[in-house]
């Protein structure tokens, strides 16, 4: 049975690219990367023995958070020693290194996760031998935006579109404009409030501004969708899982109906504007109050703060039952499609899933891929996704705001 082949690169170059530097006359313009030595670019491939990925956005706060990476390393030979002068890798242990993990399949490299070493933990078992256990944990370019404070964002005026304001806090810290896929906004935005904060949230500040998505892809780069794409009316056609065998097979599936993203009531204050609130009378009476709050935003109006309600009310004011969660196992028999599912699926990706029940009935929901998660050991391989409905339903965008004007009440 063919499975894919994993891959880890480190990566012990500084500077937030992955790609190998270039020297001038040495490397590929286009390519490379521009930098005054090599890119140390160590292949631990056949060290693995077990990587843990997880990447995804939270639904309880509304936003994506940080990948994070765990890889075991089987040492052997001393060389993840930092101590060891005679190592390979003396001096070059240090936090803040790159990884990065794909999987090839069929001819095709696909990305599982890029990022930032954070430390390297050894242990050495009893009874083992000449062996010891590398833990490599590390966190995608959140990490970075985290750690990089602004006060000040130059150029940051009023009348710009969300995506640009994304683009000049990004270039407040020097990221590179070759690891960005920013779109340009629906939103206009104040100016800059010259607060000091971490990149990271002037960043989710603009994200939430605009009812949009803010994330670090697999690849390493960082990504703002504005709330055009996050419509589920942008998505292409759902890739098919079912238990019954007319669709791609799984290992297990969750499915819940519950009260968590049930939202009837929403107050949205932009800075310096009044609070607008929407309600939905129909779906207070059914499921009691649930408030979502957000302050501080910087839209330029109250007509725009009041359609961020009334849009927020009007996608999360009822509930149904859905999979939250589907688990695929990569080493079940002739099972490529899944194969190539569980790596290619990410993001706002739709599926519909289906789960046969007792009585002749059945559970079935498309929905989107919202995180993904790789549990990787020598024999086994699962990759499980959380899949949400759309950040927006796709009836709200109807306008250049979003298509529900007029009222502060929404009742079905």
């Amino acid at each position: 049975m063919a499975i894919p082949t994993l891959n880890a690169i480190i990566n012990f170059s500084t500077g937030p690219s992955f790609a190998q530097a270039m020297i001038i006359d040495q490397g590929i313009l286009g390519t490379n990367v521009l930098a005054d030595s090599a890119a140390v670019i160590v292949d631990v491939s056949n060290q693995i023995d077990r990587i843990e990925t997880r990447r995804g956005r939270n639904a309880s706060a509304d936003q994506f958070q940080p990948g994070t990476l765990t890889l075991r390393i089987v040492d052997q030979s001393g060389d993840f020693n930092p101590q060891n002068v005679n190592g390979p890798y003396y001096n070059l242990l240090t936090p803040m290194r790159k990884v990065q993990i794909t999987a090839t399949y069929a001819g095709t490299t696909y990305p599982i996760f890029s990022g930032f070493i954070t430390s390297y933990n050894t242990a050495t078992p009893k009874n083992v031998g000449e062996v010891v256990y590398t833990t490599i944990t590390a966190i995608d370019a959140f990490r970075l935006l985290q750690m990089a404070q602004v006060t000040t964002v130059t150029g940051a005026v009023a009348g710009e579109t969300t995506g640009s304001r994304i683009n000049k806090i990004l270039n407040t810290i020097s990221w590179p404009s070759s690891m960005r896929d920013i779109d340009t906004g629906q939103t206009t935005v104040q100016a800059d409030p010259g607060t000091n904060r971490s990149s990271l949230v002037a960043c989710q500040t603009v994200e939430t501004t605009e009812y949009g998505a803010f994330y670090a892809d697999a690849y390493g780069s960082l990504v703002f969708q504005d709330r055009k794409f996050t419509s589920s009316s942008v998505n292409a056609p759902a890739v098919v899982f079912n238990d019954n065998g007319t669709g791609i097979s799984y290992f297990n599936a969750l499915w819940l109906l519950n009260d968590t993203q049930i939202y009837n009531q929403a107050n949205i204050t932009a800075t310096g504007l009044a609070s607008q609130n929407a309600f939905n009378i129909a779906s207070i009476a059914k499921y009691f109050a649930h408030t979502y709050t957000q302050n501080d935003l910087l839209m330029q109006t109250t007509s725009e703060a009041l359609n961020y309600a009334l849009a927020y009310v009007a996608s999360r004011a009822e509930t149904t039952v859905r999979c939250d969660a589907i688990t695929l196992d990569l080493y079940a028999n002739n099972y490529s499609a899944g194969i190539v599912a569980a790596l290619n699926l990410d993001y706002f990706d739709p599926v519909t899933i289906t789960t046969t029940q007792p009585g002749n009935s059945a559970l079935t929901k498309t929905l989107q891929v919202f995180g993904v998660q790789h549990s990787i050991s020598v024999n086994s391989w699962k990759t499980t996704f959380t899949t949400l409905e759309p950040i927006i339903d796709s009836f709200i965008i109807g306008s250049s705001l979003y298509g529900v004007l007029g009222t502060n009440t929404l009742s079905y």
